[in-house]
């Protein structure tokens, strides 16, 4: 019997937008007795730019997951850089729950000394900025780049290959040469189309973060680990309720 982990998309869409995502996760890279299914949210952000979207990803995030140990699904992996809902479903769920962010930076800390986040446009620069201020990895960044580019997360970056390739690879030169990066980090999982070009390119590690918590996902399960229910207690009176009825 398969090992199912249901990767949650924060954004709203339709069956092409997840398929474009679930295109991350080739299936050569899942291991067997695992199966990511990839479920996009009910309602709720745009495009992650401000903290009015910030704060609907979060919501809509955690309503997507919280059904899931219930659904069978034996982990969470949220399909977001923001780590949308993350600390929320660690409290309520006993099943792992893994996030690109989080996940892509400590794996960035134990391949180099500091690491850049390369990013589509500035707009996502205070999703990065919370995380890091959480995770207490400033001392560990080299810098926050991106290339201005309003991104679409649904098509991503089919299509525009030509100009956005190459505007990411100039980006992540400066980082490298001006800002002393010796990691790059893809700032979204809408990015992973990017991920193999640039990495026969630079000089350094690229980390394809929505790939990174995939395969934390299955080691967490196949080593019987999950997050401390210390770290994040559960709720004496949960209210799934009122999540539910936001999605409806």
């Amino acid at each position: 019997m398969s090992s199912r982990i249901k990767v949650i998309i924060p954004i709203p869409m339709g069956a092409e937008g997840v398929a474009a995502r679930a295109a991350q996760l080739p299936a050569a890279l899942v291991l067997p007795g695992f199966e990511p299914e990839f479920v996009s949210v009910a309602k709720g952000a745009a495009l992650g730019d401000s903290a009015y979207d910030m704060l609907l990803m979060d919501f809509a995030v955690a309503e997507a997951g919280l059904r899931a140990q219930h659904e069978g699904y034996a982990a969470v992996c949220i399909d977001t850089v923001s780590d949308s809902g993350l600390a929320a479903l660690r409290s309520r769920l006993d099943i792992p729950v893994i996030a690109p962010g989080q996940a892509a930076f400590h794996t960035a800390c134990m391949l180099g000394k500091k690491f850049s986040i390369l990013t589509m446009w500035d707009e996502w620069f205070p999703l990065y900025e919370k995380t890091l201020t959480e995770y207490q990895l400033w001392p560990r960044v080299a810098s926050l780049r991106s290339i201005k580019t309003r991104p679409d997360l649904e098509e991503l970056l089919a299509g525009k290959e030509e100009v956005v390739f190459k505007k990411l690879e100039a980006e992540s030169l400066r980082a490298i040469e001006e800002d002393g990066a010796d990691v790059v980090v893809l700032g979204s999982t809408t990015m992973h189309q990017s991920h193999a070009y640039l990495a026969k390119r630079l000089p350094v590690p690229v980390i394809n973060p929505g790939q990174v918590a995939y395969k934390l996902c299955e080691m967490f399960l196949t080593l019987g680990l999950r997050h401390s229910k210390k770290a994040y207690p559960a709720p004496q009176a949960p209210n799934d309720a009122v999540y539910h009825g936001f999605a409806n």
